[in-house]
């Protein structure tokens, strides 16, 4: 199965922060913001987003001379011993401050093994989830996340998927033609999130932007009551805005 990479926003981000990391973990005595500048040839407002993206991740530090240090984050991810459990706990802790920020549920998911996996996400009574009335493997064409996973495959991954789990009518929104649904997937705009108005379930609304990060593909997700639904679109742009830390976590 081939996937359609389509560098968005957050992906070129997380590129150029990932830049400035190894650039100040080369510095081991510290590195100033104008060094970082001359070695990385970002902008000086470029640098200054990053590198406050960096700090609050805990990635890198500022010591009393003003340079930059690697920070407590970036030793955590950067060990063998217990990655994968530090790993989890920095996502959880980004997909925190996202829910809070965004005023929404938020998910990750992943495309693992040809089915639709939601590996974490952060709720709280004030932003209840989805309830998973129908098993998200076999409902991708109905939700935001399992559509955004499906358009970064390829039309004959997205086939092979669709002919394993036929589409279901969910609601009376649902698309449940095939061909129809793969135009949509097709005519999805990669910078643009990808949305759910009651396709799932009746009362709630989605979006998701795509995470892909190596040859695993991915997605953040995000839900509302419907009620909430005036909120989506700016939601939905927030996340995309704020994609990049968790990016930036995969990629380390």
């Amino acid at each position: 199965m081939a996937l359609k990479h389509k560098p968005t926003a957050p992906y070129h981000s997380a590129q150029d922060a990932l830049r400035v990391l190894e650039t100040v973990a080369r510095h081991t005595t510290g590195i100033t913001d104008t060094e970082l500048a001359r070695h990385t040839g970002l902008g000086a407002e470029r640098l200054t987003t990053l590198l406050r993206m960096l700090r609050r991740e805990g990635y890198v530090e500022q010591i009393a001379d003003g340079a930059y240090v690697t920070g407590d984050a970036l030793a955590r991810l950067g060990s063998a011993h217990r990655r994968e459990e530090a790993l989890r706990e920095k996502i959880q802790r980004t997909l925190d401050r996202l829910r809070d920020s965004v005023g929404a549920a938020v998910y990750i998911s992943r495309y693992v093994d040809g089915e639709v996996k939601v590996t974490q996400y952060a709720d709280s009574p004030a932003t209840p989830k989805v309830n998973e009335w129908v098993d998200f493997r076999c409902s991708a064409h109905a939700t935001a996340v399992g559509k955004s996973l499906l358009t970064q495959l390829d039309h004959n991954g997205r086939r092979d998927h669709l002919a394993r789990h036929k589409p279901a009518r969910l609601t009376s929104r649902t698309i449940t033609s095939g061909t129809l649904l793969l135009s949509r997937l097709a005519a999805q705009p990669p910078t643009v999130p990808v949305l759910d108005l009651q396709e799932y379930a009746v009362g709630t609304v989605c979006a998701a932007v795509p995470i892909t990060a190596g040859s695993t593909v991915g997605c953040l997700a995000l839900s509302l009551p419907v009620e909430h639904a005036h909120r989506l679109r700016q939601a939905a742009e927030a996340l995309n805005r704020n994609a990049a830390p968790v990016l930036l976590s995969l990629a380390i």
